[in-house]
């Protein structure tokens, strides 16, 4: 794994400051939810960015062990996310509705998760603002799933641990900047480290002054790619403690948390350093490198528990209270910050030491929470919801952290020193070896010249005494010959003296010629001393080149005067800026103050027995306050109040407390079932009728009280009120009543026989879609209990509703466009086709071609099967289906 380990440790000589954030060069839109404005530098203020904690509701698709439990069941979770908004039914009337930042359905890709969740808090963190993602909900609704997958054999279920590095380590340069990460798990209180299962104890550390929280000696990894980190997400997942519970296969024992510590460089725009006449020097004054420091904090926590649902024991009851203590320790934090509190417990538990600076600190956050669409656990979906709806009124102050890097400047003056030295001498170097080298180019040329010069004057010396040698010789041949001419002359009288005459004048010609000749070489001899003197001496060209380069070194030389000079100037900015820190250091040191919080007096109300009617009409007071307020006997008493106002209210809290299934079987104890019925029998009043059919819906859905529901004729009632009443509310309660009812094979006979699949079949005159989903809900219920009781051999023959004359109904609504009425009639179809006594009805009724379109094009995988399986296995439909050449 290319990565190196180290540990952590405090950093000194650094001075930090906040400020808000310098943009990248990116464009991006505003984030929602008090994202922060990227600003530039120049605008850049001290002040923090106010940012709300962002939170998102994602629902989990139903599990196998869901769809086979609940699938007579609606979804108790209802998704608008067109609105971002969601609905919690409280029971089959009622609801409640939650806004959020996102609500993302079950179908929802993990891509589309990481970019409305997580994307806007890494470009934050990027940006150099510390960022938190964290995942909360119920155990098995998919917190790890989210936050943690490593999607290996599907890369499109990756996590947003994997994509949130996959964007860091893009957006960063491996030249300039750093990725460092921890990961750690708090199991008991106790904080582990994942990476080095023997360090299983790490120390919480505090800074008293600024607050930010450390943990000396955890392991630190530093990823230079996504490879390593993948690896290092395995080996922290495999050391994560897990268990199999009864909620989750794998359940996670522990909060787990990823810390990616980035640190990047920022480099500020240089400024020119000015002479002391005014003038720009050449001299460039650096930058003074800063470095951002930020970090991203993803925590998968452990999922909230019910003891009794999980089946935890032993040790694991010991995690489970661990578990809750931290989480209850969490949310009692962000009910103090959500309601201003003065005092906010952070150090009641190490999770919230640990998640400070993420709510009410100065992290962006951005919660996920996780809720599943079971029925059977709306208590722990309603919490979940509630805990996310808190969060979103905590508002942190988003602050960047910006550290000078003397350290890196004074590294980088030293290395542009190093550089500037070696040049010099590299180039005084190469000045000294051009130097020689020109010398020794002369001092050849020298050598040279002189030794053509003496060449050429050795042979005009020898020339010249060839010719003086010949003319001597000539001289004297001639006055040889004219010695006897003389003599000659001397004989014959004047003659000869004539002749000596002509012979004087010729020689005094010769003469004369002679010594111009030898003025001539003289003349010449000169000439060459003059030449010979000119080459002993250096050319003028080569002359020039030296002097060009002494002038060079002169300049070299200034130059490095000048260097040295600036070298003198740095370090005394360098001094000077430390100097300057330390009185920043000083002055914050001595001058911070805390800040005194004042806290407003809260004043309680007291319920007075007053309000009666206003907790009728909706008010979410507690059971236990109301019946000790009140009590169940004077609400039931109220029933039979002659004041109608009163009459209605009462009902309507007997129907509130039916919604609760603690309080079901105490209100039948209590004759609440029977003043109920009586109310249905008795009033003619709409809303006294609805709410009681309502009422007695509630109670219908626990088994002890659908027999006592049968014994006192409360299906005759249900059915009277189904043939009077044409308020669609009203026969909306009455068929979820009796179609509670359908669902038990005990009394399956009991209520054809007091009309219930009559009255049923009646309803659908209304038309409204919520009446008919009741109304296909326990036709699908009384054909599964029909269905079993076939298989059992307790029944046999034609099926009740075939009887009844349910089937052309079934058949046109097979392919409503409803999705609740059609998935029950299909349901329905699909369980009466399971039986040969009701194969000839179906296929003269056109049932037939339903299931063959049910056995195609269902949406739920388990009825389409279920259809194929019976078209395959009753041979009747295989008859008529080889008849019509049909293919299934």
């Amino acid at each position: 794994m290319a990565s190196n380990l180290n540990r952590n440790g405090a950093q000194r000589g650094s001075a930090k400051f906040d400020r808000p954030l310098k943009p990248r060069p990116r464009a991006s839109s505003p984030l929602p939810g008090g994202s922060a404005p990227r600003r530039s530098n120049s605008a850049a203020k001290n002040d923090a960015v106010p940012g709300r904690v962002r939170v998102a509701v994602r629902l989990r698709p139903r599990n196998a062990e869901e769809e086979m439990a609940d699938a007579d069941f609606g979804d108790c979770v209802e998704l608008q996310p067109e609105l971002k908004r969601l609905k919690l039914r409280r029971n089959n009337w009622d609801s409640d509705t939650y806004e959020f930042d996102e609500v993302l359905t079950q179908s929802a890709s993990q891509k589309r998760v990481y970019e409305v969740v997580a994307k806007p808090v890494v470009e934050s963190v990027l940006d150099g603002y510390n960022g938190t993602v964290m995942a909360y909900g119920q155990t098995g609704t998919g917190k790890t799933f989210t936050l943690g997958q490593l999607g290996e054999g599907d890369t499109s279920s990756r996590g947003i641990m994997v994509r949130s590095m996959e964007d860091i380590l893009a957006d960063l340069s491996p030249d300039t900047d750093s990725v460092t990460v921890s990961y750690h798990q708090l199991y008991m209180e106790t904080l582990q480290d994942l990476l080095n299962p023997a360090n299983d104890n790490i120390p919480i550390v505090e800074d008293p002054r600024t607050g930010d929280v450390s943990l000396p000696g955890a392991t630190i990894v530093e990823i230079r790619d996504q490879q390593s980190f993948l690896e290092l997400l395995r080996i922290g997942e495999a050391n994560r403690v897990a268990a199999n519970t009864k909620m989750n296969t794998e359940s996670s024992r522990s909060h787990a948390m990823l810390t990616v510590h980035i640190k990047r460089s920022v480099v500020e725009s240089e400024d020119i350093v000015s002479s002391q006449n005014g003038d720009a020097s050449h001299l460039i004054k650096p930058s003074k490198p800063l470095v951002r420091k930020s970090k991203l904090v993803v925590v998968d926590l452990a999922g909230s528990e019910r003891v009794h649902k999980s089946g935890s024991e032993g040790l694991m009851l010991e995690e489970a209270k661990s578990i809750n203590l931290s989480l209850s320790s969490l949310g009692k934090c962000i009910n103090a910050l959500a309601e201003n509190s003065a005092h906010v417990p952070f150090r009641d538990s190490k999770l919230t030491r640990m998640l400070r600076d993420s709510f009410g600190g100065t992290a962006r956050t951005s919660l996920i929470v996780t809720i599943g669409p079971s029925p059977r656990h709306r208590g722990e979906t309603s919490s979940t919801i509630l805990f996310g709806q808190r969060a979103m009124k905590v508002e942190n102050m988003l602050k960047i952290k910006e550290e000078f890097d003397y350290k890196s400047l004074s590294r980088k003056l030293e290395i542009q020193l190093d550089k500037l030295i070696a040049e010099n001498e590299r180039q005084h170097k190469a000045f000294e070896d051009d130097i020689e080298k020109i010398n020794l180019e002369a001092q050849c040329r020298i050598l040279e010249v002189e030794r053509n010069f003496a060449n050429a004057l050795e042979q005009e010396k020898l020339k010249c005494q060839m010719e003086y040698m010949g003319i001597v010789k000539e001289l004297e041949q001639k006055l040889v010959l004219n010695q006897e001419r003389h003599d000659c002359n001397a004989d014959d009288g004047e003659g000869p003296a004539q002749s000596s005459a002509d012979e004087v004048a010729e020689i005094k010609m010769l003469l004369e010629t002679e010594s111009n000749r030898r003025k001539a070489a003289e003349e010449e001899l000169t000439h060459l001393k003059r030449q010979l003197g000119k080459y002993t001496k250096p050319e003028e060209g080569e002359d020039s080149e030296i002097t060009k380069l002494r002038n060079l070194l002169e300049d070299e030389a200034h130059q490095k005067k000048k260097l040295e000079e600036e070298i003198i100037i740095l370090r005394s900015q360098l001094l000077q800026a430390n100097f300057e820190t330390e009185q920043m250091r000083r002055c914050l040191e001595g001058g911070s103050s805390g800040s005194t919080f004042s806290a407003t007096d809260s004043s309680t109300t007291q319920v007075r027995h007053s309000q009666f009617k206003d907790a009728a009409n909706g008010q979410k007071s507690s059971v236990a306050t109301l019946f000790e307020q009140v009590g169940l006997q004077k609400i039931l008493s109220l029933l039979e109040s002659d004041d109608a106002n009163v009459r209605i209210h009462a009902v309507k809290v007997v129907a509130n407390l039916a919604a609760e299934e603690a309080n079901q079987k105490r209100i039948v104890e209590s004759g609440g079932l029977t003043s109920l019925l009586m109310l249905l029998r008795r009033y003619e009043d709409e809303t006294v009728r609805r709410v009681a059919a309502g009422a007695i819906a509630n109670l219908a859905m626990n088994e002890a009280n659908q027999e006592l529901i049968m014994a006192e004729g409360g299906i005759t009632l249900l059915s009277m009120a189904a043939s009077d009443a044409e308020d669609p509310q009203t026969l909306r309660m009455v068929a979820g009543a009796i179609a509670n009812l359908c669902g038990n094979d005990k009394i399956l006979m009991t209520l054809r026989s007091q009309g219930g699949i009559k009255a049923l079949l009646g309803i659908v005159r209304c038309g409204h879609p919520d009446v008919l989903s009741q109304v296909a809900r326990g036709i699908a219920n009384f054909a599964k209990c029909e269905s079993r009781a076939s298989n059992q051999g307790v029944k046999t023959g034609r099926s009740i509703l075939i009887e009844d004359g349910a089937l052309p109904w079934i058949v046109q609504n097979a392919n409503n466009e409803a999705a609740p009425i059609r998935r029950h009639i299909e349901l329905a179809l699909c369980h009466l086709a399971q039986h040969e006594a009701n194969a000839k009805d179906m296929i003269s009724g056109g049932a037939l071609w339903e299931l063959v379109r049910i056995s195609r094009d269902c949406s739920r995988e388990d009825i389409r099967s279920l259809a194929h399986r019976t078209l395959s296995s009753i041979t009747p439909f295989k008859s008529e289906l080889r008849r019509l050449r049909v293919e299934y």
